[in-house]
C-alpha cells in the first residue's frame, strides 16, 4: 500500500497533462485522497511498535541501495498530514490554475510521500531533491510579483543544504562495517563517534536547518511564501518545511545519538533565537502574507526546541518521549493552522491583489465566515488552550524545562509576541474602520469554506482530544535509544 500511495500520484502527473484543467483538478484532489485512504488503512492495520509495512525492491545492488519504504508512528503521522494538505490545497479555487499546475502538484505529493516513507538514505535524498523541483515550478510559474526570483532563491538555498545532507549520508554509509544505506541498520549500529561525528552532525544540522528553516538560514522563506499562490504556500508550510525537522529526527537524532546529545544545547539555543526572531520580525510586517511567513520560522523553532530537548534526555526516556511527541504534534498543528492561514491569505490576493494590512479594515460585517475562520486559526497559532497549538507547545515546554530551563523560559516570550502579532492583525483586518469607498469584499465561497472546515475541525479535534494523535506518534515510533 505504501508504494502505491507514492507511485499513483507520480504516474498520474504526466497523464493529467493530456486532460482539461477541470479533470486535472479533480485528479489532483482525488489521488492524494486515495493515498490518504491507503495510509489510513495502514494505520488501522498497525499492530505493534517499530517499523511496519516494509517493502523492499532491489535498485543498485552493488551499493545495497534499494526501494525501501516503511512507517513508524512519526513517518505515518507526517505522511497522513501530507496527503491531506495536498488534497485540500488542490481543492482551493485558483483563478490561473492550468493542467500543468495540477500535474506539478501530483508530482510533488509523490515526492513528499516518498520522502516520509523512505527507509533508504539514498531514496530519501532523491525524494528530497525532487520536492525542490516541484515547488520551484509551482512558485515560479504560477506565483505573482517577483515569483521567478523567489523560486530561484528557494531552489538554490535548499539545494546547497541538500548537498550537505548528501555528504552526511555518504559518510554514514561508509562508516558501517559493511557499507549500506538502510536507515534501520544505521540507527541500530550508531557508526559515527569521535571528532568526525561532530563534522557530520554539523553537515546534517546545516542542511536540515535550511529546509526547516532556522535563523540565520531562513531568508529564502518570506519571498517564497509572499510570491507563491495560496495553495503552494500552504503546501510549503504544511509539508515541505516538515522535511527539515523530520530529517533532523531521522538522521542526526536517531543515527548519531551521542553526538546529537552533546550538541543539543546549541541546537536548542538556535531554536530559541528562531522563536523570538520569527515572532518579533512578524510583528513588524505590514504585509499579511509576509507576517504569516515569519510565524513559520517562529513555530518551526518550537519544533526544533522539542527535538533538541528529546535529544538531550537520553537518560530520561519519559522526558525524551514527551518532548519528541510534542515536536511532531507541533509539525501537524503548524501544517493545519498555517496551511489554513496561507489559503485565506491567498483568498485576499484573489479578491484584491493586495496584501497590505493597512488597506483593509472592518471586514467582519462583510465577510463573517472568513472572520470566524481566521480568528480560530490565529488563536490556535498562538497556543490558545483547547486548540492544537496548545497541545504541542505544552509537551515541548515540558521537555524543554526538564533539560534547558533557562532557554525554555526565554522561549516562552515568543508565545506572548505571537499573540500580539495575531491580535493586531485581526484588529486591523476585521475590526478596524472600513476604508472610505472600499469596494465589496466577497465572503468565503462554498469550496473555500469546505477546505477550511476540514483543516480547522482537525485543529479543534486535536485540541480537545489529542490522545489519538499522541498515541499514533508515540506508540509506534522508533526513537533511537
Amino acid at each position: 500500500m505504501l508504494s502505491l500511495a507514492i507511485l499513483i500520484p507520480f504516474l498520474a502527473a504526466p497523464l493529467v497533462l493530456m486532460t482539461g484543467a477541470r479533470t486535472a483538478r479533480l485528479a489532483a484532489i482525488a489521488l492524494p485522497a486515495l493515498s490518504l485512504a491507503l495510509l489510513v488503512a495502514e494505520w488501522a492495520a498497525r499492530t505493534g511498535p517499530g517499523y511496519g509495512a516494509e517493502e523492499v525492491w532491489p535498485w543498485i545492488q552493488a551499493l545495497e541501495i534499494a526501494w525501501r519504504v516503511g512507517v513508524d508512528g512519526i513517518s505515518l503521522t507526517l505522511a497522513l498530514l501530507t496527503a491531506l494538505i495536498f488534497a485540500v490545497s488542490a481543492a482551493w479555487p485558483v483563478e490561473n490554475a492550468t493542467r500543468g499546475y495540477y500535474a506539478w502538484m501530483l508530482f510533488l505529493v509523490g515526492a513528499s510521500l516518498g520522502l516520509f516513507l523512505a527507509l533508504d538514505m539514498v531514496l530519501f535524498y532523491v525524494f528530497f531533491d525532487l520536492s525542490l523541483v516541484g515547488m520551484y515550478f509551482l512558485i515560479g510559474r504560477w506565483g505573482h510579483g517577483e515569483a521567478q526570483a523567489a523560486a530561484l532563491k528557494f531552489f538554490i538555498y535548499t539545494l546547497v543544504g541538500s548537498l550537505a545532507i548528501l555528504l552526511g549520508i555518504i559518510v554514514l554509509a561508509l562508516s558501517m562495517p559493511e557499507p549500506t544505506f538502510d536507515m534501520r541498520k544505521v540507527i541500530e549500529a550508531q557508526p559515527l563517534t569521535g571528532a568526525s561525528a561532530g563534522w557530520i552532525l554539523f553537515a546534517f544540522v546545516l542542511g536540515f536547518a535550511v529546509k526547516t528553516p532556522l535563523f540565520p538560514v531562513h531568508t529564502w522563506l518570506p519571498p517564497a511564501h509572499v510570491d507563491a499562490p495560496g495553495p503552494a504556500s500552504a503546501i510549503l508550510a504544511g509539508v515541505l518545511l516538515k522535511m527539515g525537522t523530520y530529517g533532523l529526527i531521522r538522521f542526526p537524532f536517531q543515527m548519531m545519538r551521542d553526538a546529537f546529545a552533546a550538541a543539543a544545547p546549541w541546537i536548542a539555543g538556535l531554536a530559541v533565537i528562531s522563536i523570538l526572531w520569527g515572532a518579533l520580525v512578524a510583528l513588524a510586517q505590514p504585509n499579511l502574507k509576509r507576517r504569516i511567513a515569519y510565524t513559520s520560522i517562529n513555530h518551526m523553532g518550537y519544533t526544533v526546541l522539542g527535538i533538541a530537548a528529546a535529544g538531550s534526555a537520553i537518560g530520561a526516556p519519559a522526558i525524551r518521549q514527551v518532548a519528541l511527541t510534542g515536536a511532531v504534534v507541533e509539525m501537524v498543528a503548524h501544517g493545519l493552522i498555517t496551511g489554513a492561514l496561507f489559503l485565506m491569505a491567498g483568498g485576499f490576493w484573489q479578491r484584491r491583489q493586495d496584501y497590505a494590512l493597512d488597506h483593509y479594515g472592518g471586514l467582519a460585517a462583510a465577510a463573517p465566515k472568513l472572520t470566524a475562520a481566521m480568528v480560530l486559526a490565529a488563536f490556535a497559532s498562538f497556543g490558545l488552550p483547547g486548540l492544537a497549538g496548545f497541545v504541542a507547545e505544552l509537551q515541548i515546554f515540558m521537555g524543554a524545562f526538564a533539560t534547558f530551563p533557562w532557554l525554555a523560559a526565554i522561549g516562552l516570550l515568543g508565545i506572548v509576541v505571537t499573540a500580539a502579532l495575531f491580535l493586531t492583525m485581526l484588529r486591523q483586518l476585521f475590526f478596524g474602520e472600513r476604508p472610505e469607498n472600499d469596494p465589496a469584499f466577497p465572503d468565503l465561497s462554498p469550496a473555500e469554506m469546505g477546505v477550511l472546515v476540514i483543516l480547522l475541525a482537525l485543529v479543534v479535534l486535536i485540541g480537545v482530544w489529542p490522545a489519538w494523535l499522541v498515541e499514533l506518534i508515540g506508540a509506534g515510533s522508533v526513537i533511537g535509544g
